[in-house]
């Protein structure tokens, strides 16, 4: 890990977090056979991608991964998927990224979705910072934190340790 700052998450209270998120989705996708993970690329998918592992391990869900390409500083630019539309329509899908800080990437993510048909939407961040730009929320969240608009989140994802800082 590189980055230096104030911990705000260690590697065992992000991994309680992971799993407590699954348990909620879990939870709120119990009638159904299948859920998608649409992880932000980025740290967005890595999150997923651990969400994808308690799940698989707590439930009888069908889990599917999918990875949410987004230019994060052209938001406004085409956003693409690695799945094809059929293969999430009319299912129950997650948003998920580590950090909803503005709520920029978040939105767009979103409005891509919208143009499909979907079962249930929702979304699921590590930390939700609680100064957005815009009316976008997080379903399921690790922590939220009320940080001035100078300080800023970082999540650092390796294959041995996850933390966030407040930097």
């Amino acid at each position: 890990m590189t980055t230096s700052g104030s911990i705000i998450l260690n590697q065992l209270q992000i991994s309680q977090k992971v799993r407590r998120i699954a348990y909620q989705i879990y939870e709120t996708n119990s009638s159904e056979k299948e859920v998608i993970l649409a992880g932000i690329v980025g740290n967005g998918f890595v999150f997923a991608e651990k969400l994808v592992e308690v799940l698989q391990e707590i439930s009888t869900l069908k889990v599917t991964i999918c990875e949410v390409v987004i230019d994060k500083k052209k938001p406004l630019k085409s956003i693409t998927t690695s799945l094809k539309v059929e293969d999430y329509q009319n299912k129950s899908l997650v948003l998920v990224d580590d950090v909803l800080s503005s709520g920029t990437t978040l939105i767009y993510g979103i409005k891509h979705f919208l143009e499909v048909p979907l079962k249930k939407f929702k979304t699921a961040v590590l930390v939700n910072r609680n100064h957005k730009k815009y009316p976008v929320k997080a379903d399921f969240k690790g922590i939220s934190l009320s940080t001035s608009i100078k300080e800023h989140i970082q999540v650092e994802f390796s294959e041995k340790e996850a933390i966030a800082y407040l930097i």
